[in-house]
């Protein structure tokens, strides 16, 4: 039997504490304005919604705005959770993350106050994909594939973003599997091998490659109930209070990321900067995974991102909205965050700088490259 998820997401966020706390009290040295800065950055490679990341590993663009001297470290999460317990304890300065994540990182200031600084990105099919067994039954739509859901074996890697996602659509849907089960993408892709799973939620590029290796089949996304995700960029407090100039650097650097992701040009590119970083995807599963196009009968998209980059109201309403549910389900002890945990104003100074408006540009599927 699948532990309740009130308990499991309790849990988890208690062992976040836990690990975080004997470390919370070092004080970190960044250093005055100016002088070089060693930043460790924790990113996931993994989640096509926070590969702006991954494009300023490649291309080094913080180079441009950081002091000269300055170094950083890019370190690896598989899951946002991991990447909360290293800025909880220090050990990163920066996270790139999905909204669930990146709102319980902000809710810990007894071990370390983090804050929400910049959007990633929004999108309905990045972190919200249903894939079932390749023998589930041929559907005339998705709200037809989710209703089969009923009754049948769901996992999903819980306290992520498409745990929110999976419960919300239950909700919505009155979806009532036999069992909620709680699995990382590994466990997920190998139950699908051993035809132990009816169904599961994952994230790109995961889904893509389940669907491109024959293990799974796409059938709904969040374009289907109308449900958005999106992706999330944290800071530690100690950063920002101690080196501005590092913080609005960083971020120069994320809008010269985000704007090169939306260029169409540079599609190809881009592909060859994640496969660099990543093991195990193809390049057109990587294509697909952030640009491709999948019919509306399984929860395609015409946008796959929106680069809005500061927080704007539509990832402010994301933000109020998954609180919201973590606090239903007791993961976090807050129904609404405290107001200075979301940061916007270093990024909307940037885009009045720059002249540009919010969203910067958004992501449109293409067709598979010839």
């Amino acid at each position: 039997m699948s532990v309740p998820v009130s308990r499991r997401l309790a849990s988890m966020m208690m062992a976040f504490a836990a690990v975080a706390a004997p470390l919370a009290a070092v004080a970190q040295d960044f250093g005055k304005p100016g002088e070089p800065i060693k930043l460790v950055v924790g990113y996931q490679p993994y989640y096509a919604q926070a590969w702006s990341a991954a494009v300023m590993r490649g291309k080094e663009m913080w180079k441009k705005y950081l002091p000269p001297g300055s170094t950083v470290e890019f370190q690896v999460g598989l899951q946002g959770a991991v990447i909360v317990n290293q800025m909880l304890a220090g050990k990163q300065q920066i996270g790139y993350m999905g909204d669930m994540p990146a709102i319980v990182s902000t809710t810990k200031q007894e071990v370390a106050d983090v804050r929400i600084v910049a959007t990633l990105g929004l999108g309905k099919d990045n972190c919200n994909i249903f894939l079932t067994r390749t023998d589930a039954p041929q559907f005339k739509s998705p709200k037809e594939a989710l209703a089969w859901l009923d009754g049948k074996q769901v996992a999903v890697p819980k306290g992520s973003c498409t745990d929110r996602y999976a419960q919300t659509v239950f909700r919505k849907e009155n979806i009532k599997p036999a069992a909620y089960l709680n699995q990382n993408i590994e466990v997920i892709t190998s139950n699908f091998k051993a035809g132990k799973l009816d169904a599961a939620v994952v994230w790109e590029p995961t889904a893509s490659k389940l669907v491109d290796e024959g293990l799974a089949r796409r059938v709904a996304s969040g374009a289907s109930v109308d449900e958005i995700d999106g992706g999330f960029m944290a800071m530690r407090y100690d950063l920002i209070q101690a080196r501005p100039d590092v913080v609005k650097g960083w971020l120069q650097a994320e809008l010269d990321a985000q704007l090169f992701i939306a260029d169409p040009r540079n599609a190809a590119e881009m592909v060859k900067l994640i496969a660099a970083q990543t093991t195990g995807f193809s390049d057109k599963v990587l294509f697909r995974a952030y640009y491709g196009q999948a019919p509306a009968a399984q929860g395609g998209t015409d946008v796959r991102n929106s680069l809005e980059y500061t927080l704007t109201p539509a990832a402010m309403e994301l933000i109020t909205r998954a609180t919201a549910f973590l606090f239903s389900a007791k993961s976090i002890n807050v129904e609404k965050l405290r107001p200075e945990a979301v940061m916007p104003q270093f990024t909307q100074e940037i885009l009045r700088e720059r002249k540009l408006t919010a969203p910067i540009a958004q992501v449109r599927s293409m067709p598979d490259p010839k």
